[in-house]
């Protein structure tokens, strides 16, 4: 059993997914204050921000503990969550037809051994339909969301290529996160 430190409800489905047994619980991080050089810096300080206040709140203990964050970057911006309906249109035009990255940083801390992986999902996008896109932007699936980005749900039918795991993408890199699990996670 592990603690998993994020609201995130696609992260706790990843994990039951996987078969790995957790509890869900965690402190807020403020985002807002990280200054980044690059998207990966920034999804590392936000990741390790929030390692820290679980930590700080939670205590370390015997149960493992899993954080995680994840950053949209497309033509050389980082797209944050959209706070607003026409941020998120302005985020989504800025990945229409283009290549988006997400990455994902997550810090597992187990007693044997603490891992920080940073893992990467290139998805080359066709140009969104606007009306699909205005549809998409009415039912605020979007809100919450890195990038305001749907692989699995708006994005999906618009994926011309994909490089990397789709876990990594919905927040959590199950893939790489099972390989350093204990028994019996694995």
């Amino acid at each position: 059993m592990l603690r998993l430190a994020s609201s995130s409800q696609t992260r706790s489905m990843l994990l039951r997914n996987a078969s790995v047994a957790f509890v869900q619980e965690s402190v807020d991080f403020d985002e807002e204050k990280i200054i980044a050089s690059s998207p990966k810096n920034f999804v590392y300080q936000a990741t390790l921000g929030k390692y820290e206040a679980n930590i700080k709140a939670f205590g370390y203990n015997d149960m493992p503990l899993l954080v995680a964050d994840t950053v949209v970057t497309s033509q050389g911006e980082i797209l944050r969550k959209a706070s607003s309906v026409d941020i998120a249109r302005n985020i989504l035009m800025i990945q229409s037809g283009n290549v988006t990255s997400i990455i994902t940083c997550m810090i597992y801390h187990s007693k044997y051994k603490k891992i920080i992986d940073i893992s990467q999902t290139d998805y080359l996008f066709k140009a969104f339909d606007p009306e699909a896109l205005d549809k998409y932007l009415e039912s605020g699936e979007w809100r919450g969301k890195a990038g305001a980005c749907m692989v699995e749900g708006f994005c999906k039918s618009y994926i011309k290529e994909v490089r990397g795991f789709e876990s990594t993408a919905m927040g959590l890199s199950v893939e790489v996160l099972k390989t350093f699990m204990e028994k019996p996670y694995e």
